[in-house]
């Protein structure tokens, strides 16, 4: 988790670039997710939001907004709070958060996922990917520069 001493090094500048550099590329951008993407750290390295050509997960990826435990605790604060034990409610919720929305299938089913592949697949559909996407050709409005962060 980043702390003050990352912010006064500069980590939103730099993150500014990296997340600059992604959506300016125009090279084919193939991601595979094996295991956590949470919130703006999955957006910014190459999601299907960031245009991203083709978005791949594993089985045990967890692609949400945040952590099981996070959520949990947070949407349900107050109804664990006032029940008898707080901590095997969360527990319960934890569960129930990463079934409903913490999955990859979940992800798939809203287009932010191509495909779900098991990890034997990868080296296969990373070569068909990079074979479909060599002649990329992306068309982009003329301009002089983009405006880099700085």
């Amino acid at each position: 988790m980043p702390g003050s001493q990352q912010e006064h090094n500069g980590i939103i500048r730099h993150g500014a670039k990296l997340l600059y550099a992604y959506a300016e590329a125009t090279v084919p951008k193939v991601t595979v997710i094996i295991r956590k993407a949470y919130g703006g750290a999955y957006i910014i390295m190459n999601s299907r939001h960031l245009r991203g050509d083709v978005v791949y997960a594993w089985p045990t990826a967890e692609i949400a907004v945040m952590g099981a435990r996070g959520a949990a605790e947070i949407i349900f604060r107050k109804d664990a709070s006032s029940s008898g034990d707080p901590e095997a409610y969360i527990k319960g919720k934890e569960k129930e958060y990463e079934t409903l929305f913490s999955n990859p299938y979940r992800a798939a089913e809203r287009g932010y996922v191509d495909h779900v592949i098991v990890p034997e697949e990868t080296r296969p559909k990373l070569i068909r990917a990079l074979e479909i996407l060599a002649e990329k050709q992306e068309v982009e409005p003329d301009k002089k520069h983009g405006c880099m962060p700085l």
